[in-house]
């Protein structure tokens, strides 16, 4: 009996041990969110409201303005830049598209952007599950286009990535601080 009340107490030690080691990790100063076209597709989906499939998918991470200087400062310009914050911004398209009349099939891309004073190229490359731009590599680069700049009002926060419906397809718009890019994305029916 003595012999099971002490290998009850180890093992309650043990496991005390081992709980107290769990720490669950700090929330990320840079959240990750998720952007759909047609916009808000999983709750249409699950409310059988989609009357469209879905055509495009954005993994981003969004990093916080925090009082900082962004453009030219915090992203330098002339620099390539993850498109976001953490691992490098991912687009998922589930049809063929047409950007700037060049062809992209459908497939899932990282995208990287190099931001200028008044315009940012931006980068659709073939290499994903990337840590930021660290190991950006041009040659697995799939297609290139460059996008004007608006200057906005009230700065934004956080940065921002959504879509928006147009007759050929939709705008991909990407937003933070005084800043928003608009890329025009055409559907290949």
């Amino acid at each position: 009996m003595k012999q099971l009340v002490v290998l009850f107490i180890g093992l309650t030690m043990i496991s005390a041990t081992v709980d107290a080691q769990f720490k669950a990790p700090a929330l990320d100063k840079s959240p990750m969110d998720v952007s759909y076209f047609p916009v808000n597709f999983p709750i249409l989906k699950i409310q059988n409201k989609a009357t469209e499939p879905l055509l495009a998918r954005v993994l981003y991470s969004r990093p916080q303005k925090n009082g900082r200087s962004v453009f030219g400062d915090l992203i330098e310009y002339g620099q390539i830049w993850r498109l976001g914050a953490n691992e490098c911004t991912e687009i998922e398209l589930y049809k063929d598209v047409k950007i700037d009349n060049a062809r992209l099939k459908k497939g899932r891309y990282s995208l990287y952007a190099i931001p200028y004073q008044d315009k940012w190229t931006l980068i659709f490359n073939r290499e994903t599950d990337i840590w930021g731009a660290f190991q950006y590599d041009d040659k697995k680069d799939v297609l290139r286009t460059e996008v004007k700049l608006e200057k906005q009002q009230e700065p934004i926060e956080a940065f921002t990535l959504l879509f928006d419906k147009t007759d050929s397809g939709a705008n991909m718009i990407m937003a933070w601080d005084n800043v928003k890019a608009t890329l025009p994305i055409t559907f290949i029916k």
